[in-house]
């Protein structure tokens, strides 16, 4: 089975989950537990990026950034009349046409 970098990832993330250290060999026993082909450099490649990192401020982050509110049904309604404006100017314009 090919592993992707997400699967790396969530690797990373379960052993920062479960407070344990985000190492080379932490990673690659966790991909390496699924039956899953453990590539060398992608691991070193994560784990490098990661140092430094405070992890719970960047899920703390992304949590943020995807809990955006949506889009209320009060500026939904306002987008409504300025397509029936369009089709009641289009209409009038092809009345007189036909005077």
């Amino acid at each position: 089975m090919k592993v992707t970098k997400m699967e790396y990832v969530y690797a990373a993330l379960l052993l920062h989950k479960l407070g344990k250290e985000v190492s080379e060999n932490g990673v690659k026993a966790v991909v390496a537990a699924t039956g899953a082909s453990v590539d060398d450099s992608k691991v070193k490649s994560l784990v490098a990026s990661l140092k430094g990192v405070d992890i719970d401020a960047e899920l703390a982050n992304a949590s943020v950034a995807s809990a955006a509110p949506a889009p209320t049904a009060e500026a939904k309604k306002e987008e409504a009349p300025k397509k029936e404006e369009k089709k009641a100017s289009a209409a009038e314009g092809l009345a007189s046409l036909f005077g």
